[in-house]
């Protein structure tokens, strides 16, 4: 192909659905688009995407070219990642990705490591998707499970996190505390709105209770975290969380089986880069206290 500019271009249009949305991420005239756009068809012979009065919608041909450009895109993506990290200086966006519930642990350590490397922009990602490492998404991530697979990652081994049921005491005063496992048919409980958590406690409690008496449930790990700390029910939470808060009692025997291991995760590419390696070693020296 001649002209990578109008490939571009398409994908865009078909990305976002319209000329002016295309026009604006590109940063051209929105007359410039539809002419890459019936260049682009000139020479391919061929549809790519069917006019109406809402947008553009990608034809069958435009959808395998979006596929083809995703690619594309995602690959720039990769080296550009790459490039960032290997510079011999400790400057630059740092990206880390961990799970919402480290972030009380990491945020300080974040800002302690940005205090002693100030050239440092520190980007820290949190949420239920992981983030992809090969695309250059993320520097480190911290992932919990079993320990990733993927041929192009160095993965190390860094904490357990431990997870324990905990309730408030004004739960506890109106409802009393389970003393076995035959007791929480009488309880309310906080847990996650899908029953195919791969999480080890999530597993567990869907085992344990009747689905009956999981009376609040969420697909978000902060709202699971926040009704149990405003007397919803009993839930699990995080250990070094919960000891945050005086009013959450541990109203039930912590089980082995319900606690995790921590992975730290590096892409390959980018795991013997200066700026990498300068966190990694600054973070488990940090963490070489925490009880998780």
């Amino acid at each position: 192909m001649d002209n990578w500019d109008e490939i571009k271009t398409a994908y865009q249009v078909a990305r976002l659905g319209t000329v002016s949305g295309a026009a604006e991420v590109l940063g051209v005239h929105h007359a410039t688009v539809i002419r890459h756009i019936d260049a682009l068809e000139g020479r391919l012979g061929v549809k790519l995407f069917q006019r109406h009065a809402r947008g553009y919608t990608a034809t069958e041909a435009g959808q395998d070219l979006l596929r083809v450009a995703q690619a594309t895109d995602d690959q720039f993506s990769q080296l550009a990642g790459r490039i960032k990290g290997l510079g011999n200086e400790v400057s630059g966006d740092l990206v880390i990705t961990s799970l919402i519930s480290l972030a009380p642990r990491m945020v300080p350590l974040l800002a302690d490591f940005q205090t002693q490397y100030p050239d440092v922009v520190v980007r820290y990602l949190t949420g239920e998707r992981l983030f992809r490492l090969e695309y250059g998404e993320a520097h480190v991530a911290i992932r919990a499970g079993s320990a990733p697979e993927q041929p192009d990652n160095v993965v190390q081994a860094f904490h357990r996190q431990h997870m324990g049921l905990f309730a408030t005491r004004g739960y506890l005063q109106a409802h009393g505390t389970p003393k076995t496992i035959e007791d929480f048919a009488h309880h309310r409980f906080v847990g996650q709105d899908s029953d195919v958590s791969r999480a080890p406690f999530n597993r567990w409690l869907r085992a344990k209770i009747p689905t009956a008496t999981l009376t609040f449930r969420s697909n978000d790990s902060r709202a699971l975290e926040v009704a149990v700390k405003t007397g919803a029910g009993i839930g699990f939470l995080p250990v070094m969380e919960a000891r945050a808060t005086p009013d959450l009692v541990e109203v039930f025997e912590r089980q082995e089986e319900w606690s995790g291991p921590l992975w730290l995760v590096t892409h390959v590419d980018l795991h013997r880069t200066t700026k990498v390696q300068a966190f990694l070693s600054f973070l488990k020296e940090q963490s070489k206290d925490w009880e998780i």
